[in-house]
């Protein structure tokens, strides 16, 4: 028997489901044709953004411009035709198309001409954001409802005289029937789909800012994405499954910047509960040090409502400690004995431990600690927790929202040479991968991460009530806050110390000698030899704002490593002097966009303002990067191999034509 029908036997029941989709060797050769044409075309652009941390309007805003390359492509297209504050309003009408037209439908006087205008524009400047597409691709991404006339339109060949009056007429029917408006929307969507091929969102999408479940509507709605879990998204979703120490975590966090948005209106969680049992028992209790952080445009800052949402947050705060205690107890392997604080506490002295050393305690006043046994929870204090607990686990919003951050989120990600991860790789000080030790197996670098992976899923998916489930649980609190978990590379949070002790010398948070050794292009390369990768490839690394105020460079290891978090939460920008960053990988090479503050959707919708993003070229390619040499090209070549083979299965006789 012959080699190529020995690997066609080897195959055989393959190539007969592939037969299905390809029943000749016509079609399937048409197929070859149309995959080896794709091969050829430019690398499609992807898009790397990071810590989010709840700022949708900044988000959608950047989406909907992606970047600024959408202003880019209208400046090539139309720079020539109109005016500067021509392009500003067209361009605010692509990113918000739906808010937009109608104003500029109110200063018409010659309202076709403006529709004739902005259908020529439009479909000028989708020609081409298009033009790294094959027009199979564009062809998916058209809405169903003009999918004919959109592709008749944007494959147009003005050179001959009756084309262009043959378009000119469909132009003429879309607004005698009505359909501007609705054609205009779905060209701006259209534009805004084909501009960017992929997104990457290098974790931490909730937190601080008001709004991250409006940022998880948003990718879920996006044609190509994945998600690197930063540690402020492992503990929603620890809260989602039901873990209350997670629950506690997460609505510590969001009292602290008075961000009670998301809690009732995002995901319709009942807090009355607690805020009767904190209004009960801490009234007359001191909770000056459980204020909210300050945005005072930003929630109810009415003096009566913050003094509210800080006994909620000193009431859910003590449960948080009480049930870390738990946790911590359950969990050895944790090796975070020392932060069962409420058990380090002398109640004589009002004084705790931390890391061996005594400090006295600024707030002694603790109704509901039990100094005999302080880290169980009061009979009142067990019902909210349950009840919280239900009604995140009940929450459909959240928990859908969930599902899509694990069906599309992981530890790391690899893409085209480049590895993705939000934390750290733990390393020691001496530049070799950190040794942690679960369920009696020691794991290092990529098996470290595998693992953690695993783990999280556990917590979430596994059986309700099976020890299996608590477990998982369990690691995604140590994923929030472990001392060596690969999303929070720090060695502690210090959230108790900040709250219950003035001396700052214990609040510092050392980091893990990985931000340290990550300069070294030799740690860089090592940690990506660890994931299977070579010298060309680059690690995109988020979690630790770059203070570019303060001369730091988020490119580090002779360009290696790229740190993506410029600090995108409004409540960082002071420190960074950014407003975020976006790192764009085209067929050119790679170029950071560096973002400036933005003040809202509403402004941007009615003075066209836009987001002001500097860019930083730091690395060019001498010769475009096409598709065949992405992962896509590898997977595209492969399917042109088995293509290959189905033909000559075909010419044998050995697979029947249908």
């Amino acid at each position: 028997m012959s080699k190529i029908c020995c690997e066609i036997e080897q195959n055989l029941k393959y190539l007969r489901l592939l037969s299905r989709d390809f029943p000749t060797p016509e079609t399937a050769s048409a197929e070859i044709i149309n995959l080896t044409a794709l091969l050829q075309l430019p690398k499609g652009t992807e898009h790397f953004m990071s810590d989010l941390h709840g700022e949708s309007e900044a988000f959608t805003h950047i989406l909907n411009n992606a970047s600024g390359v959408i202003r880019e492509k209208v400046d090539r297209v139309l720079g020539d035709e109109i005016s500067e504050q021509q392009r500003a309003e067209f361009s605010t009408l692509i990113y918000y198309p739906v808010q937009k037209l109608p104003a500029l439908l109110q200063k018409q006087t010659d309202l076709k001409g403006f529709y004739l205008q902005t259908l020529s524009h439009l479909l000028d400047v989708c020609r081409l954001v298009s033009s790294k597409h094959t027009r199979s691709f564009v062809r998916e991404a058209l809405p169903a409802e003009f999918a004919y006339i959109l592709d008749e339109l944007l494959h147009a060949h003005y050179e001959e005289h009756n084309k262009e009056a043959y378009y000119s007429t469909i132009l003429q029917s879309i607004i005698e029937t009505k359909q501007a408006d609705a054609f205009i929307e779905a060209l701006c969507n259209l534009i805004k789909k084909l501009a960017v091929l992929k997104l990457h969102i290098v974790g931490d999408l909730f937190d601080r800012g008001p709004r991250p479940d409006v940022i998880l509507d948003e990718l879920a709605a996006h044609h190509s994405v994945d998600i690197q879990w930063g540690n402020h998204d492992v503990v929603w979703m620890g809260a989602a499954s039901g873990s209350p120490v997670c629950i506690a975590s997460v609505l510590n966090t969001s009292f602290a910047y008075n961000n009670l948005e998301v809690i009732e209106d995002g995901y319709g969680i009942n807090l009355r509960p607690l805020a009767t049992f904190a209004d009960e028992v801490y009234k007359d209790v001191d909770v000056s040090r459980f204020f909210p952080k300050g945005d005072e445009n930003r929630g109810n800052c009415q003096p009566q409502r913050l003094a509210q949402v800080a006994r909620m947050r000193k009431a859910i705060a003590v449960i948080m400690f009480k049930l870390e205690c738990e946790v911590i107890a359950r969990n050895p392997e944790f090796q975070m004995q020392q932060r069962a604080f409420l058990q380090q506490i002398d109640f004589e002295k009002w004084s705790v431990l931390v890391e061996g050393k005594p400090y006295l305690m600024a707030d002694c006043e603790l109704p509901t600690v039990d100094p005999k046994n302080p880290q169980v929870l009061t009979a009142q204090e067990q019902t909210v927790i349950e009840t919280l607990c239900r009604s995140f686990m009940e929450s459909e919003r959240l928990n859908r929202q969930v599902r899509f951050l694990y069906d599309k989120g992981s530890v790391y990600h690899i893409e085209n040479g480049n590895l993705l991860y939000h934390g750290a790789v733990p390393l020691t000080e001496d530049g070799t991968f950190a040794q942690e030790t679960f369920e009696s197996n020691c794991y290092t670098g990529k098996a470290l991460m595998d693992y953690c992976d695993r783990r999280a899923r556990n917590g979430y998916f596994s059986q309700k009530g099976t020890d299996e489930r608590q477990k998982g649980q369990d690691f995604l609190w140590y994923l929030w806050c472990g001392h060596l978990s690969p999303l929070f590379g720090r060695s502690k949070m210090s959230t108790f110390e900040r709250l219950f002790i003035t001396d700052e010398s214990c609040y510092k948070e050392k980091k893990n000698p990985y931000y340290k050794l990550i300069h070294n292009p030799e740690i860089d390369l090592m940690i990506l030899k660890e994931f299977g990768l070579g010298e060309t490839s680059h690690i995109i690394n988020g979690h630790v704002p770059v203070r570019a105020a303060k001369g730091e460079n988020p490119i580090k290891g002779s360009g290696r490593l790229i740190v993506i978090d410029g600090g995108f939460c409004r409540a960082y920008h002071e420190k960074t002097g950014t407003a975020g960053y976006t790192l764009v990988y085209n067929s050119h090479g790679m170029s950071l966009r560096v973002h400036e503050p933005f003040e809202s959707a509403a402004k941007a919708i009615e003075q066209n303002s836009d987001i002001v993003s500097r860019v930083n070229v730091f690395e060019t390619n001498d010769e475009r990067i096409l598709v065949a040499n992405t992962d896509e090209g590898r997977e595209i070549q492969s399917r042109i191999q088995d293509l290959k083979l189905l033909v000559q299965a075909y010419h044998t006789g050995i697979i029947k034509q249908n």
